[in-house]
């Protein structure tokens, strides 16, 4: 009678065990495979977490070829590894051929899971460079750059998790953080001529700039640039279901189309290359001043546009066909 009592607690324990190790793999799996929630995907914390770093005093600015900024490319980088993103060339930094001292930008990518539409590229890009040191204003010199453009670089790091995340780009998606953006779009220039002789089948640039406070009274969340040279608003607010992307009066005025990275793309390949801001030129005083801080930034208005953004972008990358075409 013992020896059988001692089997049957054997038996039991054997089954309470693998009902244990089956709730538990049956909770990962569910956990791997859970929706994911795009409207709180990113948060306040996660950019707060991303723009104390890159627009800290101990960056110096981020000038091209400086310490600051490659400072920013190794936090960058390492954030790129955490998210099992791949280098798109031999490694993550690609050095400038048009810009003395060295410099470099930072590349990374999610090859396409479609088997024909990966051969098809979308860049998801921002500069990550600002200008430094300047005279002191305050007893304050650092032009720390977080609107400009340590915004822009954590949107594209937060679109870039999200992705990783998600694994669902049927295009490949490269992403790209310029450096010299502020030397004459240096660091695009020299990706756009890299990517064009490599014969790569580029079909859209979205390039984020100055994302870090809100436009005030507009009905769209982002405005993009070169509005009526492509019909990526409509595309974009089409997917979003609400109008994200709009038109700025402003933009067009002071030609912000070919003052930002998305241009040697437009001119390189010829096609639809746009920049998302949020930069209305009365909701912030601080361009190229060092009042431009972290502490002076949106940071829910940031994860709000990341948010807002990820289906446009979902659906630009999902479509069967081309949707983005050039008026």
């Amino acid at each position: 009678m013992n020896a059988f009592f001692g089997n049957k607690n054997y038996l039991m324990n054997r089954i309470y065990l693998l009902v244990i190790l089956a709730i538990f793999f049956g909770a990962c799996k569910a956990t791997k495979n859970a929706p994911i929630d795009v409207s709180n995907f990113s948060s306040n914390q996660e950019m707060e977490a991303h723009m104390n770093y890159l627009a800290s005093d101990e960056l110096k600015g981020r000038d091209t070829g400086s310490e600051g900024i490659d400072l920013a490319a190794v936090y960058i980088m390492n954030f790129l590894k955490e998210q099992d993103i791949a280098p798109y060339f031999e490694s993550f930094q690609d050095t400038l051929d048009n810009f003395e001292p060295a410099a470099y930008n930072i590349v990374g990518v999610l090859r396409g899971n479609d088997p024909v539409l990966r051969n098809e590229v979308v860049i998801i890009g921002a500069h990550y460079d600002h200008i430094g040191v300047r005279t002191a204003k305050e007893g304050d010199s650092i032009a720390n750059g977080a609107n400009d453009n340590a915004s822009g670089s954590s949107t594209v790091m937060e679109l870039a998790r999200y992705f990783a995340k998600a694994k669902k780009n049927r295009r490949t998606l490269v992403f790209a953080w310029f450096s010299a953006e502020e030397k004459g779009l240096k660091g695009s220039d020299h990706l756009a001529r890299k990517m064009k002789a490599n014969g790569v089948n580029l079909y859209s640039v979205l390039n984020y700039e100055m994302t870090g406070v809100p436009m005030i009274e507009k009905d769209h969340m982002v405005y993009v640039s070169g509005y009526k040279k492509s019909n990526i608003a409509e595309v974009s607010n089409s997917h979003a279901g609400e109008k994200v992307v709009g038109f700025l009066p402003t933009a067009e005025e002071f030609n912000l189309f070919q003052r930002s990275d998305n241009y040697p793309f437009y001119k390189a390949f010829e096609v639809p290359a746009h920049t998302f801001s949020t930069f209305d030129f009365t909701n912030f005083q601080h361009y190229h001043q060092v009042g431009d801080e972290a502490q002076i930034m949106d940071f829910e208005h940031m994860a709000r546009v990341v948010n807002k953004m990820i289906p446009a972008v979902e659906g630009i990358v999902n479509a069967d066909t081309k949707e983005i075409v050039l008026n």
